[in-house]
């Protein structure tokens, strides 16, 4: 299983599965919290996603935004059905390998931040930059939050949006599969970056916390298009908590 373990985490069925209780838990947490399932704080990608359905149907529009993506997700599995039954053991190494990922990101991001921009001033472990909460929120709205990034955020800048471009830089300009990738990788990092500055919750647009995110977002993309969704997601949240409990 070892020698497989990096291709079988990859399939739909292990990373989907994986992804399952984050999006609960944090779907859990939000309907707790707010007393609703669209009003009050929640992750802007979450937000974002689901305003056209709500636009749609309101709470019908709900609904079939979860059952749509149930749906698409349990489909996905299910094309791998022949592939044997999981192993518990994938999920073991796959959460080992998030929270190894997640301890070292910050530390990492910084340290890429402080080669870009000479002299830049980060924190320890870097700040706040991708979830600078108000400070009139508690820690379980903060936590909320954090998981809710990981899996939105990762499903609209990762699975759509590099997944949407790498597919439009093969089929429309006709490039390579590495270039593609190359390009999405980036163009999705500015894109994602460039999100955390808009709407009433967003920050204040600074040199430092843009370019932080940037390469944050090109950590993702990079971990998406080589680890895939489940780790990737995983990850995020467990760095977002990890920011919210040390701050």
């Amino acid at each position: 299983m070892t020698s497989n373990y990096f291709r079988i985490s990859r399939e739909p069925r292990y990373s989907l599965t994986f992804a399952l209780p984050l999006l609960v838990t944090y779907e859990v947490l939000a309907f707790s919290l707010s007393g609703s399932e669209f009003v009050g704080v929640r992750s802007g990608a979450d937000v974002l996603l689901k305003s056209l359905f709500v636009a749609l149907g309101g709470r019908l529009g709900l609904v079939t935004f979860g059952a749509l993506l149930v749906a698409v997700g349990a489909y996905l599995a299910w094309r791998n059905r022949g592939a044997g039954r999981l192993q518990r053991a994938v999920f073991v190494f796959m959460a080992a390998e998030s929270a190894l990922y997640a301890a070292c990101f910050g530390v990492v991001t910084g340290t890429l931040t402080r080669l870009v921009l000479p002299g830049l001033a980060l924190v320890a472990n870097g700040p706040n930059l991708l979830i600078q909460l108000g400070s009139s929120w508690g820690l379980p709205t903060q936590l909320m939050i954090s998981l809710g990034a990981g899996i939105y955020e990762e499903l609209l800048f990762r699975v759509l949006l590099v997944s949407g471009l790498a597919w439009l830089a093969r089929v429309a300009f006709a490039r390579s599969r590495t270039f593609a990738n190359v390009f999405a990788v980036i163009l999705g990092a500015l894109i994602f970056s460039s999100f955390h500055y808009i709407g009433p919750y967003g920050d204040r647009l600074e040199l430092g916390s843009f370019t932080f995110r940037a390469i944050a977002g090109v950590l993702f993309s990079g971990l998406y298009v080589v680890r895939g969704f489940g780790i990737t997601a995983w990850t995020h949240a467990l760095y977002d908590v990890l920011l919210a409990v040390s701050a």
